[in-house]
């Protein structure tokens, strides 16, 4: 199976139902598997005192993350027409619900999967409630211990998920390369033996086209209209033609990958004769002489007696003559 590539919009849309439809046009041109978003209501996601952190903070000003949120959230009236507009776009639908009204709402849109953002991961109600819902999950698990995780895990499994990929994650805006930390992701696949991915906060699409080669099978990456726009995440996405670019390089390493067997490809079958070497007579040989390192060689082309058998025709004698440069016979 390909590898199944989100393209996360999030909060990018800034609170703005046509630019939330042009970042799915945007999306589907550069042919991601899905389009995520985030859907809250912002009273019941923040309290009036939680701050924002320091990447959604605006340079010199100090904002509550309530006051964000309400700046950034749409309607639930929004969702079902961008929803719409997916479907008729061709391309999946995908939003992680913050409180339970929404993912209530989110569960009656239909939609065929459930990702658990990182900063869910401690919260047992959340992770019950997203069990009981009986479709495939994706798990963020930035910011988490890997006691965290397997708690995370035993919850879903308790409440009956079979579906699960487990993604690692580092929850910074942008990620320093430092910090990324890919071979977690090679842990997190042999503890809890089921698919693992990758979300990406990095600069760049070098990181996430690493982890496919790792082998990862679900790859997020935030993706935005402009970085110059105002907002939270915008400075740490990919811009419309570097998503394309990251999809194309994906599904070139993934090709590339291949199905892991040791044997010539069909396309350097006919290199072979060419680039290999055979037994030659080093001069001219007469029937009846005996091959020895004095009058054999090794050269190309590759379709004679193969130099692996070079021992096997020391010591024996020419059935004719040879001419010089001539692949020996037996």
């Amino acid at each position: 199976m390909s590898v199944y590539i989100i393209a996360e919009a999030g909060v990018n849309h800034n609170g703005d139902l046509e630019i939330a439809k042009e970042l799915v046009d945007k999306a589907k041109e550069a042919g991601v598997d899905c389009i995520k978003f985030q859907t809250f209501v912002s009273k019941k996601l923040a309290s009036k005192k939680a701050q924002t952190a320091t990447y959604q903070s605006k340079q010199g000003q100090v904002e509550s993350q309530l006051d964000m949120l309400k700046r950034l959230e749409l309607s639930f009236e929004a969702f079902v027409e961008l929803h719409n507009y997916c479907m008729e776009r061709g391309i999946e639908f995908l939003s992680t619900g913050f409180d339970f009204d929404s993912i209530n709402f989110l569960d009656q849109l239909g939609m065929s999967r459930w990702k658990i953002p990182s900063g869910e991961i401690t919260n047992l109600p959340y992770l019950v409630k997203i069990a009981t819902l009986n479709k495939p999950i994706i798990l963020s698990t930035g910011m988490a211990t890997m006691d965290d995780v397997t708690a995370a895990v035993g919850v879903l499994k308790t409440h009956g998920v079979e579906d699960l990929t487990i993604l690692h994650c580092t929850t910074e805006y942008p990620t320093p390369y430092g910090e990324v930390n890919l071979r977690a992701m090679e842990t997190l696949r042999n503890q809890f033996k089921v698919p693992v991915g990758y979300s990406d906060h990095t600069m760049g699409i070098e990181v996430p086209v690493a982890a496919v080669a790792m082998g990862a099978k679900v790859i997020e990456k935030h993706f935005t209209l402009d970085r110059t726009m105002e907002g939270p995440d915008h400075q740490a996405s990919l811009e419309p033609n570097e998503l394309a670019k990251m999809v194309q390089s994906i599904r070139h390493i993934e090709t590339a990958l291949g199905d892991g067997v040791k044997e010539p490809s069909p396309s350097e079958q006919k290199n072979m004769t060419v680039a290999r070497k055979s037994i030659v007579a080093k001069k001219n040989i007469q029937a009846g002489e005996v091959f020895s390192d004095e009058n054999l060689t090794v050269k190309r082309p590759g379709h004679g007696i193969s130099p692996m058998k070079w021992f096997d025709i020391l010591g024996t004698k020419a059935t004719r003559d040879f001419l010089e440069d001539e692949l020996i016979e037996q």
